[in-house]
């Protein structure tokens, strides 16, 4: 098998449920440490690893935890990548910056393995979480990027120096499907 199909059989079989339970909150969740451990028996039977780096970055100012997760091919090296991000909240009340670095990489670790393996089918729940503070979140609407919108070639020039799609979420503020639209053309 292609690493291609073994990544398919990978996200087709993976179950990585959300056992973790914010009492606060009152949510579930699922932590990078939990989806570390439901992929090791997949890693082996599709004789695969999986690989974790992380950089810290900075754009307009805010520093970023970049993290990669790769799943590489033991029989032939290819591998395929995915790309999580997560802000260093240096204001973090009641945190050491080492605990504040670690949460960040925490979550750029989960999405990145998220995106990779295809998880979270359901709203995530730190999207609307308020904490106890008042009610749910709302929504806000991002403008979408077609050919005719004014970011569109800016967007499409940053994609072609080597730029990622989540910076591109982050940096022009655009709707992730439009963006994938861009990406596939």
């Amino acid at each position: 098998m292609s690493i291609t199909q073994k990544l398919q059989s990978i996200q087709l079989e993976l179950k990585a449920p959300k056992n973790q339970r914010n009492a606060f909150g009152k949510y579930n969740y699922r932590s990078a440490e939990d989806i570390l451990e439901a992929i090791k028996p997949y890693a082996k039977k599709h004789n695969v690893l999986f690989k974790i780096s992380e950089e810290l970055q900075e754009i307009g100012g805010m520093v970023y935890v970049k993290s990669t997760a790769k799943v590489i091919d033991v029989d032939d090296t290819s591998a395929i990548e995915s790309i999580g991000s997560a802000i260093i909240d240096f204001d973090a009340k009641g945190m050491q910056m080492p605990q504040r670095t670690g949460a960040a990489s925490s979550y750029a670790k989960k999405y990145a393995l998220g995106n990779l393996l295809l998880l979270d089918d359901t709203k995530d729940a730190d999207a609307t979480n308020q904490h106890g503070k008042g009610s749910p979140a709302t929504k806000k609407t991002l403008p979408t990027l077609d050919k005719n919108h004014e970011k569109y070639e800016k967007v499409k020039k940053f994609l072609e120096e080597g730029g990622n799609a989540n910076t591109v979420l982050l940096k022009f503020n655009v709707v992730d499907k439009e963006l994938l639209n861009l990406i596939n053309q």
